[in-house]
């Protein structure tokens, strides 16, 4: 079979009309463009091939860039690639070709870059997937997103000094429902201080906890690939792995907006806007 050949940008890239703070936000796994390859060769439906989504954390930033911050977010899938993975986390299980063992619990779990299963566990493919598709679905998908990620991470770095990113994700209800009363609606991850500084946490978990939500760090997500790969704060680039419950906002079982949506959208307009201020520097209006 010949490799999918991919003929849009693999992102979709929001400037603003001025930089106003040392802030980026990225929506890695909010992508919903499946490729008709994909589905055609998939075992299951639209709903359950769905159920990894991050569905509508874009949407829920959409205020970032006019005021004053970049958007990154996936055009294409996390089922698909996932750009939170490293791009060697390949699945022997999954991937024809591939004699070296799996690397890590993520890849043997069927989550690594190219995934062999969807939330549930439940197989995305019957078989195998010819290494060429794999290796061409890294080539057009994951190499540039991860490109124009460190190209804005540098960009903002120079104009400031330093920059922050915050990756924003969505976890399922059920992955913090065992922890009863003090079940998180916000998850914030540096990896136990490594990818930012204490203080930066600080900041961030008391915008969202003004806010009347309830936020935990670290467990069950101190953050996964970006986080690791990109914060150095010594270096001046912080990273904190924002997770949102998904049942403040939709309806989980059918990936729709829930009644509750509005509402918690314009929460978290209201949220981008505070941690936006933190940040912003009066006078260093920077043009675009």
């Amino acid at each position: 079979m010949a490799p999918v050949q991919h003929d849009r940008l693999p992102y979709i890239l929001q400037r603003p009309a001025r930089v106003t703070a040392p802030v980026i936000f990225s929506s890695p796994h909010s992508g919903r463009d499946y490729p008709e390859g994909m589905i055609s060769r998939s075992i299951l439906d639209e709903r359950r091939l769905r159920s990894s989504e991050d569905a509508f954390v874009d949407d829920l930033l959409a205020s970032a860039p006019a005021r004053g911050a970049a958007l990154l977010a996936a055009r294409y899938p996390r089922a698909y690639v996932d750009l939170n993975r490293a791009e060697d986390e390949l699945d022997p299980a999954l991937i024809e070709g591939l004699l070296r063992p799996p690397r890590g619990a993520r890849v043997m779990a069927g989550l690594g870059v190219i995934p062999r299963v969807v939330a549930g566990n439940r197989p995305i493919y019957a078989g195998k997937l010819p290494r060429a598709e794999a290796e061409a679905r890294l080539a057009a998908v994951w190499r540039p997103y991860h490109a124009v990620l460190a190209a804005l991470l540098g960009e903002v770095r120079r104009r400031f000094g330093r920059v922050i990113l915050f990756d924003m994700h969505s976890m399922p209800s059920e992955a913090v429902d065992q922890m009863g009363e003090r079940r998180p609606d916000i998850v914030l991850g540096d990896r136990f201080g490594v990818a930012a500084r204490s203080e930066t946490t600080a900041q961030v978990e008391a915008v969202f906890s003004s806010l009347g939500l309830r936020v935990a760090r670290n467990a069950p997500f101190a953050g996964a690939y970006i986080t690791q790969r990109y914060g150095r704060p010594a270096e001046g680039i912080e990273v904190v792995q924002i997770e949102i419950n998904r049942g403040l906002y939709m309806d989980e079982a059918h990936v729709i907006r829930s009644e509750s949506y509005d509402v918690f959208a314009a929460l978290m307009e209201d949220a981008v806007a505070r941690l936006l201020d933190i940040w912003r520097e009066p006078g260093r209006m920077a043009a675009e």
